[in-house]
C-alpha cells in the first residue's frame, strides 16, 4: 500500500465520527455508507495535517483504489519538483547519497556568509550544527506548535458553529488543556474527543 493510501485520516458525517484508519479504508468505509442509504455529507480529514481530504468515491472499489493511487502519485511528484531545483538535481548526481546529503538553496546577507565561511569546516558544517543545536534546544514546541494548528483547522472546518469556538481556540492555542476540554464540554464527543488527540491534551493544567 502507498502511503498515500495509508495515510491515517478520520472521517465525520456532521459531528459524528463514521471511520478512522488508513486513508483507504476510511474511503471505501464511506463508499459503503453511502452506497447503503442517504447520509449526512461526509467531511474527511487528514489525521497529520487536520485539512479535509476531497475524495472522489464513484465507481467500483477497483476504480476507486486506482483514482486514489494516481492522486498520491502526483502529490509526490509536486512535493519534489517544490523541492528540488536543478541545481538539486545535479548536486543529488554527484553527491554522497549514502549520506543522505541534499543540497538546497540558502539565501543570506554577506556578513552570514563571511561568520559561516570562518566557522570551523566551512560553511554547510557550521549550518549543520546550528540545526541540530537549535532542534535539541526546540524542548518540544515546534511539535506541540504543530499539533494545535493541526487540531484547529479540524475544528474550523467542523465545529466552527458550535457554542465556545473562539473561546476553545483561545485556549488551545493559549496552552492550557484543562481549559480546552472544558471549552469543549457540551460539545458531540466524538468532536471534542477528536480535537484533544490531535492536540494532545493531557486534560492538565501543563501546556499542550
Amino acid at each position: 500500500m502507498s502511503n498515500y493510501l495509508s495515510r491515517p485520516c478520520t472521517a465525520f458525517a456532521k459531528t459524528q465520527q463514521l471511520a478512522s484508519g488508513a486513508l483507504i479504508d476510511v474511503a471505501l468505509a464511506i463508499k459503503a455508507v453511502e452506497t447503503a442509504e442517504p447520509c449526512e455529507p461526509i467531511l474527511t480529514f487528514d489525521d497529520a495535517s487536520g485539512a479535509v481530504v476531497d475524495l472522489d468515491l464513484r465507481g467500483t472499489t477497483a476504480e476507486i483504489v486506482t483514482r486514489l493511487t494516481e492522486h498520491g502519485e502526483l502529490e509526490a511528484l509536486a512535493a519534489k519538483a517544490r523541492n528540488r531545483s536543478s541545481t538539486e538535481l545535479q548536486a543529488s548526481a554527484r553527491g554522497r547519497p549514502k549520506l543522505g546529503v541534499v543540497a538546497r538553496e540558502v539565501t543570506l546577507l554577506p556578513r552570514h556568509w563571511e561568520w559561516l565561511a570562518a566557522q570551523p569546516g566551512g560553511a554547510s558544517q557550521a549550518l549543520r550544527r546550528l540545526v541540530d543545536d537549535a532542534r535539541r534546544s526546540d524542548g518540544g514546541h515546534t511539535q506541540t506548535n504543530a499539533a494545535r494548528e493541526t487540531a484547529y483547522r479540524f475544528l474550523s472546518a467542523l465545529a466552527g458553529d458550535l457554542p465556545g469556538f473562539e473561546e476553545a481556540i483561545r485556549a488551545l492555542f493559549s496552552g492550557n488543556s484543562d481549559a480546552f476540554a472544558d471549552r469543549m464540554a457540551a460539545w458531540p464527543p466524538d468532536v471534542r474527543n477528536h480535537a484533544l488527540k490531535l492536540a494532545g491534551a493531557t486534560h492538565s493544567k501543563d501546556h499542550l
